[in-house]
């Protein structure tokens, strides 16, 4: 499944400063982007919080990375799309197929606006050398298509990946598989702690359906501008 579409970016608001999160919802939404909370935020505030600053109808992406048993990881499932009632939720794919399965049994407990379980393959901080640290082939489109058939396999409505790999699991996976992407980059951004980037304009190109952009936007000395940049650059809004 996919989330209603409008501007195809998640902003993500990592922060713990209700202030701050604040600011960059209405900076995020006043120019047509969704909302993406991750564990920083949610960790600090809960669902609670999530309810009130997401402003109706602004599609949300939860980024919990879930990895535990699976009747684990389906309890939370549940209680996260009964509280918050979000797009997508996040699973890590490397926790199984078992896993997955019992994630995508969970959300369709949900009849209405089930929301979509992305699997998470190879973290866009990772790359070749941190894979052989973990004791894996250096060789991280290769880990990345593993993981992600697996997910495909399972039951995952999609992936989240690095840009890198777009052109590779569209060639692989059925279409109907969404691809969230972080690690965008408006151009002139800096890279950050993000080792494998892509501008917005390239990533959808590639085949990309939703981009992940948080610290162009949340770091930016007018945020609201910001965002609208963006929109502006990937040919949505001005």
């Amino acid at each position: 499944m996919t989330a209603p579409r409008q501007i195809p970016v998640f902003c993500a608001i990592d922060t713990t400063d209700l202030d701050r999160a604040s600011a960059w919802v209405r900076a995020a939404t006043g120019a047509g982007l969704g909302l993406k909370f991750g564990k920083e935020f949610f960790a600090a505030h809960g669902p609670a919080e999530v309810r009130r600053l997401r402003p109706d109808g602004t599609p949300l992406f939860l980024d919990l990375k879930f990895h535990d048993i699976p009747n684990t990881v389906a309890g939370a499932i549940r209680a996260a799309g009964a509280a918050m009632r979000p797009d997508f939720i996040t699973v890590h794919a490397s926790g199984g197929r078992a896993m997955i399965h019992a994630a995508r049994e969970a959300a369709e407990a949900h009849d209405a606006g089930r929301p979509g379980i992305l699997a998470v393959t190879v973290l866009t901080s990772l790359d070749a050398a941190d894979l052989i640290d973990q004791g894996l082939p250096g060789d991280v489109t290769r880990q990345v298509l593993r993981l992600a058939r697996l997910a495909a396999a399972s039951g995952a409505d999609g992936l989240v990946s690095a840009a890198a790999e777009i052109r590779t699991l569209r060639a692989e996976l059925p279409r109907n598989m969404s691809l969230v992407v972080p690690g965008i980059r408006p151009r002139g951004s800096a890279a950050g702690d993000q080792k494998r980037v892509m501008t917005p304009l390239e990533a959808l190109a590639l085949g990309a359906d939703w981009l992940v952009i948080g610290r162009p936007i949340t770091a930016s000395a007018d945020p609201a501008q910001a965002a609208r940049a963006i929109a502006g650059e990937i040919g949505v809004g001005a």
